[in-house]
């Protein structure tokens, strides 16, 4: 059983920045794609960003990029998500997830694990 905790996640003006981490337990997480959603209220789960197993692919929703970056520490197992110039319209729970393959997705049905998830408020 894999497990994925979040943290970093907070309250923040607009224009700031936080980064978010998700550190998975187990031996494998070089082998699985990562990926990062975000649920605001009232609102679907939606796809943030994704990097594949060694970190060379990423991809982005196009509300954040070029804002947003992801990367990744296999040696740490831990994938981070660096948020900047955050704007209110990002304020939501984060949440990572493991994908089911080496490369990196940007479909909830392509992951297996998700976190708990993080609270992001971006203040006006």
């Amino acid at each position: 059983q894999v497990q994925l905790e979040e943290s970093g996640g907070g309250l923040v003006q607009a224009g700031g920045s936080l980064r978010l981490s998700c550190l998975a337990s187990g031996r494998t997480f070089s082998s699985y794609g990562m990926g990062w959603f975000r649920q605001a209220p009232g609102k679907e789960r939606g796809f943030v960003a994704t990097i594949n197993n060694l970190g060379e692919s990423t991809d982005y929703s196009d509300n954040v990029k070029g804002r947003f970056t992801i990367y990744r520490d296999n040696a740490k197992n831990t994938v981070y998500l660096q948020m900047n110039s955050l704007k209110p319209e990002d304020t939501a729970v984060y949440y990572c997830a493991r994908g089911r393959f080496g490369v990196g997705a940007t479909l909830s049905r392509n992951y297996d694990y998700w976190g708990q998830g993080t609270q992001v408020t971006v203040s006006s």
